[in-house]
């Protein structure tokens, strides 16, 4: 999943971006209103993190202008301002989610995680396809209860396909959503990573749609489709 980040305390700016790495996310970065305002209107996030005293264009404008525009990703705001009124104006503007600063890092992560889970209907923290389940509080993956290590692209890779499961997704799609934006993108390796995780997971669990992609099929598919 990829996520991007818009804060100009650039120390703060860099404690969420690290501990949103550490979580198996991909993070773009933004430390004023025009850089956050053009890479939300031009790139594919799964979500996005928002301050809202930014310099040059404030978050609720940023916001608003997003959604003008039909971009439809989840907005965390995230900021000093404590009114009700400033809270009533971003979910206003569009805002999916609320966060007054000073806060926990682990809130901040489970937010987003809830974002996340709504945005791609999901009820729960744990993801399952099959024999799999993949932890997104934890990050733990397990095979009928035995855990698999995954190095961080495998996970992001089998994290997406487990939120988008029951539709196919292409490998552009995905390299856009797996990588940040410094990352030398390159669709031909999610093949190798594909490869990787099915050896791992020792499971016919992704399949490959020839000249589309790849799917997971949601739980109960293969009994509905009976």
């Amino acid at each position: 999943m990829r996520l991007l980040l818009v804060e100009d305390d650039r120390n703060l700016n860099r404690q969420i971006a690290t501990a949103l790495a550490d979580a198996g996310y991909a993070v773009d970065k933004a430390f004023d209103g025009e850089d956050g305002q053009h890479l939300g209107e031009s790139e594919p996030y799964d979500a996005v993190i928002l301050d809202l005293g930014l310099p040059g264009i404030d978050g609720v404008s940023m916001l608003t202008n997003w959604r003008r525009a039909g971009r439809k990703m989840p907005v965390l705001i995230l900021t000093a301002r404590d009114r009700w009124s400033d809270k009533v104006q971003g979910f206003d503007a569009g805002a999916d989610d609320y966060l007054a600063k000073p806060f926990h890092m682990e809130e901040l992560l489970a937010r987003i995680r809830a974002l996340l889970r709504r945005a791609t209907g999901h009820a729960t923290s744990e993801l399952v396809a099959g024999t799999i389940r993949l932890d997104t509080r934890s990050g733990r993956v397990t095979v009928d209860g035995l855990p698999i290590k995954l190095t961080s692209h495998e996970y992001r890779l089998l994290s997406y396909l487990m939120h988008h499961a029951g539709r196919i997704v292409s490998r552009g799609e995905l390299t856009e959503h797996l990588y940040d934006q410094d990352f030398d993108r390159d669709s031909n390796t999610i093949e190798v990573f594909v490869g990787r995780l099915r050896k791992k997971l020792g499971v016919d669990l992704i399949q490959t749609i020839r000249g589309l992609g790849y799917l997971i099929d949601r739980p109960g598919a293969a009994e509905t489709a009976k």
